[in-house]
């Protein structure tokens, strides 16, 4: 079966500045990489990808921020809060001549655990 993938177009100036400052930006494309298929804990990004757990949570604050990271959250029998992130895109693509840059967005499609 053919899966039909649907792109968005970002039109808007600052909006394209701050994707291009998160392309260019190793932590973050690692953490959206890495939370692609499932949700995951701050934590988990740290220790899997080997990112300190500040930076981690600081690339967490700016790709939520951009609206690329779903956040979902839940209180564990201790009593404690904890965070999952997931990736709300599978691909962001780019083109650029000089002039005119253009950015299209294939949201993230899996299910959430």
């Amino acid at each position: 079966m053919q899966e039909l993938v649907q792109s968005r177009k970002i039109m808007d100036e600052d909006k394209k500045q701050v994707i291009l400052e998160i392309l260019a930006d190793k932590y973050c494309k690692l953490i959206l990489h890495n939370t692609l298929e499932e949700p995951k804990s701050a934590m988990e990004i740290s220790n899997e990808k080997n990112i300190p757990i500040s930076t981690v949570y600081r690339r967490l604050q700016t790709l939520y921020d951009a609206k690329l990271l779903a956040i979902s959250g839940s209180i564990n029998q201790d009593g404690k809060k904890y965070f999952l992130y997931k990736s709300k895109v599978k691909s962001i693509s780019l083109k650029c001549d000089l002039e005119i840059t253009t950015i299209e967005v294939v949201p993230n499609t899996s299910s959430v655990t």
